[in-house]
């Protein structure tokens, strides 16, 4: 006859030992979970003028760690020679100090982020030359931070798309309260005459 055993269910492990840490952890998490909906529009307009500001030479250079590498890219043979591949890693918690909460959440979908590491990470080797490939990896990382702010910001309408909105809006009340007098009058047309619908 067959035995079973049974073993005690035991309960996993916490991943964060102490309650203080675990909350610490939550809260981070739903503070990053902020999105354009939750803002005010005082926030967005700040965050709006914070992009109108940025441009790949105002990005702290402090922050950024950048190194170089022998390249695949083009060049013959100076790729074998020169260390002119430019890698440059960036941790996102440094980012992100100076960066509108807004955007936090998009910078850390994108495609140049490294979650085992929590860091930004941009490679460029489109040049033969150190500085180019330099000034390449700042302006993608000036670009991610644009496309966050697009995805995260909701648009800007122009007066004109605003007048434009408002007189579609009006000519289609006028549409639609002219189609329920039409409707209204056969109705008691209808009525009138005897025969029923």
């Amino acid at each position: 006859m067959l035995r079973c055993l049974a073993r005690p269910l035991v309960p996993p492990a916490p991943l964060v030992s102490t309650p203080s840490l675990l909350l610490s952890a939550t809260l981070r998490f739903f503070a990053s979970q902020r999105s354009a909906s939750d803002a005010t529009a005082d926030d967005i307009q700040a965050a709006r003028r914070w992009l109108e500001k940025l441009d790949p030479d105002t990005i702290p250079k402090a922050i950024c760690d950048l190194s170089f590498s022998r390249s695949s890219g083009p060049g013959g043979q100076n790729v074998n020679k020169v260390n002119s591949k430019a890698t440059l890693k960036l941790e996102v918690s440094k980012l992100l100090a100076h960066v509108p909460g807004l955007l936090h959440r998009p910078i850390r979908s994108s495609r140049y982020y490294a979650p085992r590491s929590d860091s930004i990470i941009i490679q460029a080797d489109d040049s033969r030359k150190q500085n180019d490939n330099t000034h390449s990896c700042f302006a993608k990382l000036h670009n991610l931070i644009v496309e966050a702010g697009r995805e995260a910001l909701p648009g800007q309408t122009s007066a004109e798309q605003s007048r434009r909105v408002k007189n579609l809006q009006k000519a289609e009340n006028e549409h639609r309260l002219h189609a329920k007098k039409m409707h209204s009058s056969k109705k008691s047309t209808r009525r009138a005459s005897g025969n029923s619908d």
